[in-house]
């Protein structure tokens, strides 16, 4: 029975709300009965996927819309398309099944479902014997939903998707396409209204800014070699583990010869080795994921699920990851789940409606980045969110995340005036939605992937943050020390003829440094927007510059915490950095500036060969004050120490006068060897030491503390 003409013309005009219905095969009181959308066509036969003639279609509309009876029972088909001298092949979705099922349909409701990645999106798969791509795409409140692209001319009636209708998922099964195909959603909202074409929120890769499309593809690759790397990092406690991460922005570590960011295959060449010969333990990624704006450093990401295209293809920065892993580098990511850009191809109105956002400003907009903020409450929201977290983990390996803005999510009046935000249900600030998103995103993270670590960019006083859920924490396994970050900064800027005025900016953060498991960060957000460079930010002229700089990376590196440098400033870059050029590698013909690579190299080796520098970093019998008090001197002494290892003394000179015969308090007597001295003459100091150690006895030691100088002793016995 032909429908009525509405419903053709519906058809015709890609707004028919059941497209399944009319076209494909379909049981008929006659027998099977296919109907198809043919543009171009002038005569089309049916075949079966094997290529038996089933029958022939007539058109039946000049705009492309044939029918006709076929033998068999309702199967999949393709069509001989002919028009004057020209035929090719057709193969028919809408003859396709669905490939989403009933248990998915049941997770994905409730909220569950932790395999979204293998569902949602653009996936290359065979289906009911033919190749082709599975399109699915979340869109509750739209009236029609397309997938248009190279493959369809764009043509948004080519291939309407199929709602299931308890989810508010579209699908279609898309034969005979491969990788590399560019597509985007069309998608008609509530009210009518054409949205702006979105790409796949779920996509794999992405064309190149300032192209928008989604592109059909596989994640990351097949073939890894890295298990042993994986294991040694699952059977261990991070917290007890040295940890010296090398933050990166991967477009401007260094560029090629044409001054093009550098592919992850050709970044392998020559990062992971210097990482590696630097002693570094981590390399640290700036978002990775598609951003379409580059001054965002990837902050501000359209794709979560694709590696940047920037930077070459998925498989690219697998191999990246794969290699580091070989070399015994771990690689952790920059993850952005507190807030999204409202550029019209990605998630904003995503469906003409708040979809991943808020409606109501007050809750979903950003006054910092002009973006718009998740709406955590909603379960398919926080299931988005949780998926892409545990997809980096699965497929490309990567041996941590480090959540970025975290305060913002849980704050509701984060950087608002008072008549900017709503309360809780309470009455008070406190964002529980993000705090449940967090903590279920934790939880998920480290019962799938052993040997992850989430590290939280968190700069308040909210409890717990690096305390398991169980135990009413955020779940982290680390956060990020932002208090040692400003104040030792602040003391570093300081003339040294002012800084026994300012002692505490030092010692006040050993009073809550085992209150969370953290990281030390040194990184990009201190060496952009007019900050300068490390190097700048000391005082003194530019030889104390070097000193200060020198002595202030002993102590980092003597202090309890895992470390972060941001790249450049392991060799003192004098200019503040800019994501338009890469680093200022020139300045290693001056020896001031290979003596600062030479001395974080060094801090490096001592950190992970030293376990009494890294086994008890967040716990606090692995730290001893020894000098607390010597305001008067700005002299800074400590005991690191560990089960099973000779301590070591850390002592740090923070004004320019030479110490000859200061009394150090030392726990044991015999002899103490110096270990460093950021004053030595191979980093560009003036060579002033203990000549290569000191004899403690009746609780002391006499030692020699050179000027703006960190020194470290061992003990011997």
């Amino acid at each position: 029975m032909r429908p009525p003409g509405e419903a053709i013309a519906a058809l015709l005009e890609g707004t028919h709300a059941d497209p399944f219905a009319l076209l494909g095969v379909h049981d008929g009181p006659g027998g099977s009965f296919a109907r198809a959308v043919l543009p171009g066509a002038e005569q089309a036969e049916a075949h079966s996927l094997a290529g038996k003639k089933l029958g022939k279609l007539v058109c039946v509309d000049p705009r492309g819309l044939f029918e006709g009876k076929v033998k068999g029972k309702p199967q999949p088909v393709k069509y001989r398309c002919q028009s004057g001298g020209h035929v090719w092949w057709v193969s028919d979705p809408y003859s396709f099944g669905p490939v989403l099922g009933p248990t998915d349909d049941f997770l994905i409701a409730e909220g569950t479902h932790l395999r979204l990645f293998d569902k949602l999106g653009a996936h290359l798969i065979e289906h009911q014997g033919v190749s082709g791509v599975h399109f699915a795409v979340w869109a509750p409140n739209a009236r029609f939903v397309s997938v248009v692209g190279d493959f369809n001319d764009w043509d948004h009636r080519r291939h309407l998707m199929r709602k299931r209708l308890d989810i508010g998922v579209w699908e279609i099964f898309v034969p005979d396409i491969g990788e590399g195909r560019a597509y985007k959603f069309r998608i008609v909202g509530p009210d009518g209204t054409v949205q702006p074409l979105k790409a796949d929120p779920y996509a794999f890769a992405a064309e190149l800014r300032p192209k928008t499309a989604s592109l059909t593809a596989m994640p990351a690759k097949p073939d890894w070699g890295d298990a042993a790397h994986r294991a040694y990092w699952a059977a261990a406690d991070a917290r007890r583990e040295p940890m010296s991460i090398y933050e990166v922005h991967p477009g401007s570590w260094q560029r090629d010869e044409n001054g093009w960011f550098q592919s992850w295959d050709a970044m392998a060449e020559k990062l992971v080795p210097y990482v590696v010969d630097m002693g570094f333990t981590h390399i640290e990624f700036l978002p990775v994921s598609e951003h379409p704006y580059d001054p965002s450093w990837g902050y501000q990401t359209t794709g979560l699920y694709a590696p940047s295209a920037r930077f070459g293809g998925p498989d690219g920065f697998a191999r990246f990851i794969d290699g580091a892993h070989r070399a015994g580098i771990s690689v952790l990511i920059d993850w952005v789940p507190a807030h999204f850009p409202v550029d019209e191809h990605g998630l904003a109105h995503f469906d003409g409606t708040a979809l991943y956002e808020h409606e109501d400003p007050r809750l979903g907009f950003h006054p910092d980045w002009n973006t718009a903020i998740y709406n955590f409450g909603r379960r398919e929201v926080r299931s988005f969110l949780v998926n892409n977290a545990l997809f980096w983990a699965e497929h490309y390996h990567v041996d941590g995340l480090r959540v970025d803005a975290v305060a913002s999510m849980l704050y509701r009046d984060y950087s608002r005036k008072a008549d900017e935000w709503i309360p809780n249900e309470q009455g008070g600030r406190e964002n529980w939605e993000a705090v449940e998103f967090l903590r279920a995103m934790n939880k998920a993270v480290y019962a799938s992937h052993p040997g992850i670590v989430t590290i939280a960019e968190e700069s308040t006083s909210w409890p717990g943050v690096s305390k398991p859920v169980h135990e009413d924490g955020l779940g982290f396994g680390f956060k990020w020390n932002m208090g040692f970050m400003h104040d030792t900064l602040q003391y570093m800027a300081r003339d040294p003829v002012h800084r026994k005025h300012h002692h505490a900016e030092i010692t006040f953060g050993l009073v809550y440094a085992f209150s969370e498991n953290f990281v030390l960060p040194l990184s990009h957000d201190e060496v952009v927007h007019g900050k300068g460079s490390l190097l700048g930010k000391m005082s003194g002229d530019d030889w104390q510059k070097f000193a200060n700089l020198r002595a202030y990376y002993g102590l980092m590196w003597g202090y309890p915490g895992k470390k972060l440098l941001f790249m450049g400033q392991e060799f003192a870059q004098r200019r503040e950095w800019s994501e338009e050029r890469a680093l200022d590698w020139e300045l290693l013909g001056a020896p001031a500036h290979v003596g600062v690579q030479r001395l974080v190299r060094d801090l490096n080796r001592l950190h992970r060969e030293k376990p009494a520098l890294h086994a008890r970093d967040c716990e606090p019998e692995g730290f001893d004050w020894l000098v607390v008090d010597d305001a008067s001197a700005s002299v800074f002494a400590w005991l690191r120490k560990a089960p099973g290892a000779p301590p070591i003394a850390v002592v740090s000179n923070m004004t320019p006068t030479l110490h000859g015969h200061y009394r150090l308090p030392l726990p044991h007597g015999g002899t103490w060897r110096e270990v460093f001295n950021s004053d030595a003459q191979d980093y560009g100091g003036s060579g002033q030491g203990n000549q290569g150690a000191v004899f403690a006895e009746h609780g002391a030691a006499h030692v020699v503390l050179p000027p703006l100088a960190t020194v470290m002793f061992e003990y011997q016995g």
